[in-house]
């Protein structure tokens, strides 16, 4: 089974996913998506709305609001996230970012995206996993996501992958030739399967035991 083989098989197993995307319930603007991915960092949704709550009544989710918290005023509304102090810095930096293009995300969106992914990077508290959530669903830019789903997953279906990020995620882009869409619906389809699969005895009873996956 390749890996475009593997996404569409999940696809009709699971049905479309809801998933963190501008306009949905869960997420009303971009900037709301790119802040709870910097505050999910090792911790679970369930701590990060109400810093999310926090951050809507004081500051809108408008970047150049943010720009004129310091890091003090911030931590006591992030708090409930964990690790604040890291998240924090994290938060006044990308704001600082998307101050340099006046807070237009078409800007961004438009810059080529390995430039754009590594312009992320140097922002403090941001990381691989973190840069590319934010890519694909604010920036418009499909990529593969290296999360701890993933890994289980292939692991499970038999593909022995390299143990780095980039190197992991190298290998599958090439076989993963879709578009954006696509590649936000594969991300969410791993997640919601690793949410419910939780044990190799668990994935023996999943449509895909017996699968093999070929990369």
């Amino acid at each position: 089974m390749t890996i475009g083989e593997l996404y569409h098989l999940m696809a009709q197993e699971m049905g479309p996913q809801p998933w963190l995307r501008p306009g949905t319930p869960w997420a009303e603007t971009p900037v709301e998506i790119m802040l709870g991915a910097i505050l999910v960092q090792n911790t679970n949704w369930r701590n990060v709305e109400p810093s999310l709550i926090n951050l809507k009544r004081e500051t809108g989710f408008d970047p150049a609001r943010l720009r004129q918290l310091s890091l003090d005023d911030l931590l006591p509304l992030i708090q409930t996230s964990g690790f604040y102090h890291r998240k924090g810095a994290a938060i006044l930096a990308l704001a600082e970012f998307l101050g340099t293009v006046d807070d237009d995300l078409d800007v961004l969106k438009h810059q080529d995206g390995v430039s754009l992914r590594r312009d992320l990077l140097s922002i403090t508290g941001i990381g691989n996993e973190t840069a590319d959530y934010i890519l694909m669903y604010t920036l418009d830019h499909g990529t593969f996501m290296v999360d701890t789903y993933a890994r289980r997953l292939f692991t499970w279906l038999g593909a022995t992958m390299p143990k780095t990020y980039p190197a992991f995620q190298k290998k599958v882009l090439p076989q993963f030739p879709l578009g954006l869409s696509d590649c936000q619906e594969f991300h969410a389809l791993i997640d919601e399967f690793g949410k419910q699969v939780k044990s190799a005895a668990d994935f023996d009873r999943s449509f895909l035991a017996g699968r093999k996956l070929t990369v």
